[in-house]
């Protein structure tokens, strides 16, 4: 499928106008398909093929040694999570993945806004933690860039976003969808569902296999181009504008028969605010034609809400 394609350059490094223009585009993208394709989106191509590299070493390793960086009481949000553990709102049939959750790391010198667990250090793989810290920083500055056109087209001011994310409770996750050994129940890797937090980010994912739903309610393929990254609305952001802001449906179906012995793995990178933003919709997003659809609720609320549905949290 051809979904919008935005240059984030020229919201980054262009004139007014083109900032302007960046905006327009990226907000009614987001208003009309919920997901666009990224150029020129600023995280190194390098450090992408070597996170890529060290996250196929990681799931390599075996069982036993991945299990002791799955780490009770962390909800999933740090460190290992077995195959089969999460599974989608609404849906009791696990998804066929396993991943690994890196989060927020407060620089020396800054207080932290909020109690973070600290990140899970893996030894067997040389500059394992580093090389995720160098990427998860990577991502916050285009997801910080994004959110800042995001908050101008809807008239907040480009600054909007950044006291909220800054420091914020983002999540890089490496997900690796295992070669299929036997006839699957179903035809879906990871059931549907929408993202919780305010933007995601996708790099590269190793395979096909991405779906959405559009507004015909017809499932398409989309992957992005050489050199492009995968933007969409998560359910965070569509709160906070009251469903003008669409986070879209998506899936992850298996590969065609003669794929199957093959190993999926993706790299999405979770944009969240921290937890004592207010999600209450904007004034401005509210009308008498579409009143206010959602109770006020914290990010931090909402999250917690949605780990215990998808089953990391008791």
């Amino acid at each position: 499928m051809n979904i919008p394609l935005v240059d984030l350059s020229l919201y980054t490094n262009g004139t007014e106008a083109q900032k302007v223009q960046f905006s327009q585009e990226l907000g009614k993208a987001f208003e009309d398909v919920g997901f666009v394709a990224v150029k020129n989106h600023g995280i190194d191509q390098q450090l992408i093929d070597n996170v890529y590299a060290t996250v196929k070493s990681f799931f390599e390793l075996p069982h036993d040694t991945k299990k002791k960086y799955e780490i009770a009481g962390l909800a999933g949000q740090r460190g290992y999570t077995s195959f089969g553990k999460e599974h989608a709102k609404g849906s009791d049939a696990p998804d066929l993945k396993e991943f690994f959750q890196y989060g927020q790391t407060v620089p020396k010198g800054e207080s932290a806004p909020e109690a973070y667990p600290d990140n899970v250090q893996v030894s067997e793989i040389a500059d394992f933690n580093e090389l995720f810290l160098n990427t998860y920083r990577a991502f916050e500055k285009s997801g910080a860039a994004l959110l800042s056109a995001i908050a101008s087209f809807l008239e907040l001011g480009n600054n909007y976003f950044s006291e909220h994310i800054h420091l914020g409770n983002s999540i890089l996750r490496a997900i690796h969808y295992p070669p299929i050994t036997v006839e699957p129940k179903s035809a879906i890797r990871a059931e549907q569902h929408e993202d919780i937090n305010l933007i995601t980010l996708l790099v590269g994912a190793s395979a096909e296999g991405l779906e959405i739903l559009s507004k015909q309610n017809e499932w398409l393929p989309i992957q992005a181009g050489e050199g492009q990254i995968v933007v969409n609305v998560g359910d965070m952001l569509q709160r906070l504008t009251n469903d003008r802001l669409k986070s879209t449906t998506h899936r992850v179906v298996n590969p065609p028969r003669e794929k199957w012995n093959t190993s999926r793995f993706s790299l999405p990178f979770f944009l969240h605010p921290k937890s004592q933003m207010s999600l209450a919709c904007l004034d401005s997003c509210i009308t008498p034609s579409h009143p206010k659809q959602y109770e006020d609720y914290t990010a931090g609320q909402y999250l917690d809400e949605r780990l215990k549905e998808i089953g990391l949290k008791k």
